[in-house]
């Protein structure tokens, strides 16, 4: 029996919980078996395993992933999506150039730590939030992968995955990722398509922009920063934000989505007898966004869903964090502790 509406925290099908570490394990580990038949799997269930021990804070040295917009939930749906993609690209091109199992193992295992750079280091405990490292998140997930890929035999592999991560963020221009095997560069396109997909065809994409990563936004420096001239304010407020998403939606999709990933989007098609639930999904986003922005129904945006972090309350400690920290850039001073 069909569900009358998709789940907060489950993929754009509504089949797979993307909270759940063991459902999201199982999904990845059958798409890879069934595009790569006989390939072994157990360097990709280990990858897995150290994913969930470093985002829940069980991994020596590391504190855990505490940004509330790019939470586990977050990862797991992009490492999803990546493998639906890669999978789509191989049953639809049986005649090649064939991605093959050690570059689509690689692969997948960038999409897990694509966002590692967020989480903290022991050393790094008085840095007050993840979100701080946002302006070089993916150059810190490159060293991490760095790190983490010649501990499950991947070691030759670092070079391809420390460059294709860039691919999902914006400190490095897309066109200086130098790639060598056109392969490489169709797996990282795959890679900066994923983690948009995932974004923006979550279901409570909106919500989550206007009240989670408006707040790492602030905590990044990126919403408003101190310079020279004074205080520049990219996003005056979550709902600023919220107002210039359906600009962002839509140039994403033509520039970095259509042109410069060569709309790898679509090769998720194959799977779905030729649909696409990934942008089916973005756009009745995008087409409830624009409704509520001609009206001002904001209030319509009621949705409050989990947040996959180590933290307790996390969205109230990153409030708290959120206040303090525009207090600080516009001058006010920060309130006294009653303790």
């Amino acid at each position: 029996m069909a569900r009358p509406y998709r789940r907060s925290d489950f993929d754009v099908t509504d089949t797979v919980q993307v909270s759940s570490p063991p459902a999201v394990r199982e999904a990845v580990l059958q798409l890879y078996a069934d595009a790569w038949p006989g390939a072994p799997l157990a360097t990709l269930e280990t990858a897995l395993a150290d994913f969930e021990r470093l985002f829940t804070g069980r991994t020596p040295g590391y504190l855990g992933v505490d940004t509330v917009y790019h939470d586990l939930q977050h990862s797991q749906d992009v490492v999803l999506a990546m493998a639906r993609l890669m999978a789509g690209y191989e049953k639809s091109h049986p005649d090649g150039p064939h991605i093959g199992a050690e570059r689509a193992l690689m692969a997948l295992v960038t999409a897990l730590f694509h966002d590692s750079g967020y989480i903290r280091q022991i050393a790094e405990k008085d840095v007050s939030n993840g979100a701080v490292f946002t302006r070089q998140h993916v150059t810190r997930s490159a060293r991490h992968l760095g790190r983490y890929l010649p501990t499950i035999g991947l070691a030759d592999w670092v070079p391809v995955s420390t460059r294709i991560v860039h691919f999902t963020g914006y400190e490095m221009p897309l066109d200086l990722i130098r790639i060598g095997d056109a392969r490489d560069r169709l797996v990282g396109h795959m890679l900066g398509t994923a983690d948009m997909l995932a974004q923006m065809a979550d279901r409570c994409y909106l919500e989550k922009c206007r009240d989670r990563l408006y707040a790492e936004f602030v905590l990044g420096d990126v919403a408003a920063h101190k310079g020279a001239g004074g205080v520049k304010v990219l996003y005056g407020s979550g709902l600023d934000l919220l107002r210039q998403t359906p600009q962002f939606v839509a140039t994403t999709i033509r520039n970095r989505l259509g042109i410069m990933f060569d709309h790898a989007y679509r090769h998720v098609e194959p799977l779905f007898g030729g649909a696409n639930p990934y942008m089916d999904a973005i756009q009745q986003n995008a087409d409830y966004l624009r409704g509520l922005a001609r009206s001002s129904r904001w209030p319509m945006l009621r949705r409050n869903p989990p947040v996959f972090t180590v933290e307790h309350d996390a969205m109230q400690g990153v409030r708290t964090l959120l206040i303090e920290h525009l207090k600080e850039v516009w001058g006010a001073p920060a309130p006294v502790s009653a303790n």
